[in-house]
C-alpha cells in the first residue's frame, strides 16, 4: 500500500502553498467555526456562515494524515501523538460544545489506524472489516463517517489526481446527505427544498479543500519553523477549545 498523496513540485504557475501555509489556514477556518459554536445562535446567519467556513478544515486534515503516514519516521510514534491528544482534547470539546461526543482528535486516531490497517492486513475480507468497524467507531465523534471515509479513499486513489477529486466528491455527496436528514428530521424540522439547499451549501467547504490541496498545494513544507508548526497544529485544538470555553 502507497499511501503517498502525489504532488506536483514543480515551482510556479497555480502551486503556491506549501503544506504549512495550508494547515495555519484550516487552524483559521476551525476557529472560526468554533466561535460561532460556542457564541452564536444556531440559524443565524453569520452562525451559518462561520459553520460552513470551518468545514474546510477537517478534509484537509485528512488528506495531510494520509501524506504523513506514508512520510512519518516512526507511525508507531505518530499514532500514540495522536491518542494523547485525543484523550487530552476531550474535556475542552465537553466543555466548550456541552455535548458528550467524542472530539475530532479521537476520529482523527481511527483514521490513522485506518491507514495502518490498510497497509498492513493483507486480506481483502478482514481489511474490509476492519475498516468498515473503524468507520463505524466514529459514529458519536466530531465529522462522523465522512472524515475516515475520506481518509480510506485518498489513501487508495493515492497518486492518481482524478481519483483523489473524486474522493472529495464523494465525501461532499455524503455531508450533503448526512446534513440533509439533520435538517429535515432533526430540530430544525425544515421543509424538504430548503434542506438539500441548505446542506449542499455547507459542504462547499469540502469542495474548497479539494482545490486547495490539489490545485494549489506545491508538496512542500515550510523552510522555517517545521518543529514549532508541528506541535502548534497539536496543541492549538485543546489549548483553544480551552480558551473559547473561558471567554464563553
Amino acid at each position: 500500500m502507497d499511501g503517498r498523496i502525489q504532488t506536483d513540485t514543480a515551482k510556479g504557475g497555480l502551486r503556491v502553498l506549501n503544506r504549512d501555509v495550508i494547515k495555519y489556514i484550516a487552524m483559521f477556518t476551525m476557529l472560526l467555526n468554533h466561535t460561532g459554536h460556542v457564541f452564536l445562535t444556531r440559524g443565524t446567519l453569520l452562525y451559518e456562515i462561520l459553520e460552513d467556513i470551518g468545514f474546510f478544515t477537517a478534509p484537509v486534515m485528512c488528506f495531510f494524515m494520509v501524506e504523513g503516514y506514508a512520510y512519518t519516521r516512526s507511525k508507531a510514534r505518530y499514532g500514540l501523538r495522536l491518542f494523547l491528544f485525543a484523550a487530552l482534547s476531550q474535556l475542552p470539546f465537553t466543555l466548550a460544545f456541552g455535548q458528550r461526543g467524542l472530539n475530532m482528535m479521537y476520529t482523527l486516531f481511527c483514521c490513522f489506524l485506518i491507514l495502518v490497517v490498510m497497509e498492513r492486513v493483507s486480506s481483502p475480507v478482514l481489511q474490509g472489516g476492519c475498516v468498515l468497524f473503524l468507520i463505524l467507531a466514529t459514529v458519536n465523534g466530531d465529522w462522523p463517517i465522512v472524515a475516515p471515509l475520506l481518509t480510506f479513499l485518498l489513501c487508495r486513489n493515492g497518486g492518481d489526481r482524478r481519483k483523489q477529486a473524486a474522493s472529495f466528491g464523494v465525501a461532499y455527496l455524503l455531508f450533503a446527505v448526512l446534513n440533509t436528514q439533520n435538517y429535515m428530521f432533526g430540530e430544525q424540522g425544515d421543509w424538504t427544498a430548503y434542506a438539500v439547499t441548505h446542506a449542499a451549501l455547507s459542504g462547499v467547504g469540502i469542495l474548497v479543500a479539494a482545490v486547495v490541496v490539489l490545485v494549489f498545494y506545491n508538496g512542500e513544507r515550510a523552510k522555517k519553523g517545521r518543529h514549532f508548526s508541528k506541535w502548534f497544529f497539536y496543541f492549538f485544538y485543546p489549548v483553544h477549545l480551552l480558551v473559547l470555553y473561558w471567554i464563553k
